[in-house]
């Protein structure tokens, strides 16, 4: 079995999309593209996908993973050609490599994630004094809802560092956390900031998955794909705006 690590994006009304309904959307197109999926054993066979951290609902992304398995080898790059033009507007894939003999498992890979979040309303001052209250803190217990109900959750272990950028009419929240569980989103982070400064945007913040993968030294985020990358995509030009 040849196995397939892919990283697409989230974009425009696709990011209300729930991740059921992506999931779909992708098994559908690989399907449409002819792409020769590797099923399990038993009475139920079903396609050996495995996802990666999906962002929520109503973020876009930029950097989404998959992992496939194939019952026959293809060339990476006509799997990323053929799935992406079989998938709709706003799911584009973006890149396609093969997983190496000993690379380990690409979710051990994805324990952080680069979020930015834009404030539309909300001036770059108001924002970086409530993120300096914020950084100051050592513990930061926000209500956050999970599958078990309500209940107080600290945030502050997650956030592992954040900047503010932006003009006058919307200031631009660039923060990286790290995958927790339970998993520390934006929304919970604009939380943190409504308890530490009463920071109360007036519209509703939009979130973007800029990047997943592991911390490096500078708690930024490095490339999950880039130790496979023996065979890269030709999708390396200007992205789309979110």
């Amino acid at each position: 079995m040849q196995k397939l690590r892919l990283r697409y994006t989230k974009r425009g009304p696709l990011r209300f999309a729930s991740h059921r309904d992506l999931a779909r959307a992708l098994e559908r197109a690989l399907r449409r593209a002819g792409v020769p999926m590797a099923f399990s054993a038993g009475f139920s066979p079903h396609p050996k996908i495995s996802y990666m951290g999906a962002a929520p609902t109503g973020a876009a992304s930029e950097a989404e993973y998959v992992e496939i398995g194939l019952s026959q080898r293809r060339d990476p790059e006509q799997v990323r050609a053929a799935l992406d033009a079989s998938l709709p507007p706003g799911i584009d894939v973006l890149e396609c490599v093969e997983a190496g003999e000993g690379t380990g498992s690409l979710a051990d890979r994805l324990d952080a994630t680069r979020w930015r979040v834009d404030l539309a309303g909300v001036t770059p001052e108001q924002l970086s004094a409530a993120v300096a209250e914020l950084l100051a803190r050592d513990t930061l217990m926000v209500a956050k809802r999970t599958k078990n109900g309500t209940k107080d959750v600290d945030v502050r272990p997650a956030i592992v560092r954040a900047s503010v950028a932006g003009d006058t009419g919307c200031a631009i929240l660039q923060v990286v956390v790290r995958q927790l569980t339970p998993t520390v989103r934006p929304d919970d982070v604009m939380a943190a900031l409504a308890v530490v400064a009463d920071l109360h945007p007036p519209s509703p913040p939009r979130a973007v998955r800029e990047a997943q993968g592991r911390l490096d030294e500078s708690g930024d985020v490095t490339d999950p794909l880039d130790p496979d990358r023996a065979i890269r995509s030709c999708c390396q030009e200007e992205r789309a705006p979110v």
